[in-house]
C-alpha cells in the first residue's frame, strides 16, 4: 500500500521543490525566475494578446466583417459544417494571420527581449562590452514608421505587402532566431481556432473600454468587459 506522502498528488511547483534538494541548479531564484516564465508564456501573453484582438476588432467593423466572411467561407465548403478545423483549413486563413500579427504588432506582450554579449560588438560607433546584458525593446521596432506606415494604426491589410522572409525579419513578439519560444506558431494556430469560434458562433459587444497600458507587460488597467451571445438567438 501507498503511503499518503506516495499517493499525493502534486503540481509542477511541488515536483520541483521535491527535486530541489537533487539538482544543484534548482536554487531558490531559478526557481521563482522558472515558474514565472511558464505563467506568462502559458497564460498571460496569450491571453492579453486575445484580449487585445477582441478590443481591436470590436473597434473596427470591417476587420470583422472580413474576418467573418474568411471564416463563414470556410463552412460552407465543409460536407459537415459541425466538423473540426483541419489543417488546410488553418493554412487557407490568410486575412486571419494578417490580424493575428497587426495584433502581436501592436501588442508587445513581452516588453523586451535580453541577451548577453559574448564579445565586445561595435554598433554604430558604439561598444558593447563582452559580458553586458542587451534588451532588445521590439516595440520599436513594430511601430519603426519606416517599415510600418502610420505604425499605431491598427491595419491588418498591411500585411499583405509582406513576405514571410520580411515577416521574420520586422515582426518579433516571440523573439528571433535559434531563442525564438519554441511556442509561436502553437500560439498563432490558438488564436486562430479562437477567432474561427468567435466569429462563427458568436456576436459581441464592448460595453466598457479598458485602459491599455504597459507596467511593463501590457495590461488593460481595470478590464474590458464584453458581453457575448450566441448567434441566431
Amino acid at each position: 500500500m501507498n503511503s499518503p506522502a506516495e499517493s499525493r498528488r502534486g503540481d509542477f511547483l511541488d515536483q520541483i521543490i521535491a527535486d530541489m534538494d537533487k539538482e544543484k541548479f534548482l536554487t531558490e531564484d531559478f526557481t521563482v525566475n522558472l515558474i514565472f516564465g511558464i505563467l506568462f508564456a502559458s497564460f498571460e501573453s496569450i491571453s492579453a494578446a486575445l484580449t487585445l484582438s477582441l478590443k481591436l476588432i470590436g473597434d473596427h467593423p470591417s476587420v470583422l466583417e472580413e474576418l467573418t466572411v474568411e471564416h463563414e467561407a470556410i463552412l460552407k465548403n465543409r460536407e459537415n459544417p459541425d466538423s473540426p478545423l483541419t489543417w488546410a483549413e488553418f493554412n487557407s486563413m490568410t486575412f486571419t494571420l494578417q490580424v493575428i500579427n497587426e495584433t502581436l504588432r501592436l501588442g508587445n506582450v513581452a516588453p523586451g527581449l535580453l541577451r548577453r554579449a559574448l564579445q565586445d560588438m561595435q554598433v554604430k560607433g558604439y561598444t558593447i562590452p563582452a559580458g553586458w546584458v542587451i534588451m532588445v525593446v521590439n516595440s520599436a521596432l513594430h511601430l519603426n514608421p519606416a517599415t510600418f506606415k502610420d505604425p499605431l494604426e491598427f491595419n491588418p491589410w498591411r500585411w499583405k505587402d509582406f513576405d514571410s522572409y520580411a515577416v521574420s525579419k520586422n515582426l518579433m513578439p516571440f523573439g528571433g532566431g535559434r531563442r525564438q519560444c519554441a511556442g509561436s506558431e502553437f500560439t498563432k494556430l490558438f488564436m486562430a481556432i479562437f477567432l474561427h469560434k468567435l466569429v462563427t458562433k458568436y456576436r459581441w459587444n464592448i460595453i466598457k473600454q479598458g485602459n491599455i497600458g504597459r507596467n511593463p507587460i501590457l495590461g488593460f488597467g481595470d478590464g474590458i468587459h464584453i458581453s457575448f451571445s450566441p448567434k441566431g438567438n
